[in-house]
C-alpha cells in the first residue's frame, strides 16, 4: 500500500493493501477502497464511496456521496475476470453514480476521459467510452458498450441504448430514450429520439470561423435528414469536405464506427 503522507484520509474509512493513494487526497468517511485501486493527486472522495476491482482515478476528481466506483459489470456472462475502470483527470462525479467495470467480451474496460460533468444518479454502463468535456444529467443511465464522443451532452432522466455512439457536440433532450447512433452536432429529443437540429453553440468550442462552419455542418445536416441521399453519399461527401475542413473529421470517425444506423 502506497499513501502519501499528504492524504487526509478519515480514520473510519477502510483502505485495504495494494491501495495507491495520491498527494493531497482528501477521503470522507465511511469509504470502502479496496486492494488494486489508484487515486491520483488532488482528488476529492466524498463520505460512504466505494471503489473497488482494477480502477485507476486520476489527479483532480472529485467524486460524490454514495457513488459506486469500479463495481461489477450487470453482464450475465461476467465471471470474475480482471477488467477495469480508469477515469482521466479533473471530472466531477455527483452522488448515487455507478460506474462499472468492463468485461472481457467487450473492450475489458470502461474508459472516461478527462473534465467530464456527471451529475447525481448517473449510471456508467460496463465497457462504455467517454471522451471528454461530457456532461451527463440527473438520473441518465448508459447501458453497457455505449461509446459518448467529446462535448456531449446529455440532459436528465435519459436512456441510452447498449452500444449506441453519441458523436461530438451531439445534445440529447431531457426524457429522451436513444436508441441509435447519434451524428455529431445533431440535437435529438424524444423517446425513441429524433433529430430536431443542430447544436450550434457546440460550433463555438472549435477554433475556427464560426459562420463557415455552421454552413458546412448545416449542409450535412440537411443531407442527412432534408435530403434522399443514400447514407454512403453522405459518408463520402463527408470525407470529401473533412479534407478541405479538418474540424469534420469527427464525421468521418462517428461514421466509420457507427453499426446501429442513425437516428432519423
Amino acid at each position: 500500500m502506497t499513501i502519501s503522507s499528504s492524504a487526509r484520509i478519515s480514520g473510519n474509512s477502510v483502505i485495504e493493501p495494494g491501495v495507491i493513494i495520491g498527494a493531497g487526497v482528501c477521503i470522507g468517511p465511511f469509504c470502502v477502497i479496496t486492494a488494486g485501486v489508484e487515486i491520483g493527486d488532488g482528488s476529492i472522495i466524498a463520505s460512504h464511496v466505494s471503489i473497488n476491482g482494477r480502477t485507476r482515478i486520476g489527479s483532480d476528481n472529485v467524486i460524490g456521496q454514495f457513488s459506486t466506483i469500479g463495481e461489477v459489470n450487470q453482464d450475465l456472462k461476467y465471471a470474475g475476470e480482471a477488467t477495469e475502470v480508469i477515469i482521466g483527470n479533473r471530472n466531477r462525479i455527483g452522488k448515487n453514480a455507478t460506474i462499472h467495470r468492463g468485461t472481457m467480451q467487450g473492450s475489458q474496460r470502461t474508459a472516461i476521459g478527462n473534465d467530464n460533468l456527471f451529475m447525481s444518479n448517473v449510471h456508467i454502463g460496463h465497457d462504455c467510452v467517454v471522451g471528454n468535456g461530457v456532461t451527463i444529467g440527473d438520473n441518465t443511465g448508459l447501458a453497457g458498450h455505449v461509446e459518448l464522443d467529446d462535448f456531449v451532452q446529455i440532459g436528465f432522466m435519459c436512456a441510452i441504448h447498449q452500444f449506441c455512439i453519441l458523436g461530438a457536440h451531439a445534445q440529447i433532450a431531457d426524457q429522451s430514450g436513444v436508441v441509435q447512433d447519434v451524428p455529431p452536432f445533431v440535437c435529438a429529443s424524444g423517446n425513441h429520439a429524433t433529430a430536431v437540429g443542430l447544436n450550434k453553440l457546440a460550433l463555438l468550442f472549435n477554433p475556427v470561423d464560426i459562420q463557415q462552419q455552421q454552413q458546412i455542418v448545416q449542409t450535412l445536416y440537411n443531407m442527412l435528414y432534408h435530403s434522399t441521399l443514400a447514407i454512403d453519399q453522405v459518408k463520402q461527401e463527408a470525407e470529401r469536405l473533412s479534407m478541405v475542413y479538418p474540424q469534420l473529421l469527427c464525421f468521418n470517425a462517428f461514421f466509420t464506427r457507427s453499426v446501429r444506423g442513425i437516428i432519423r
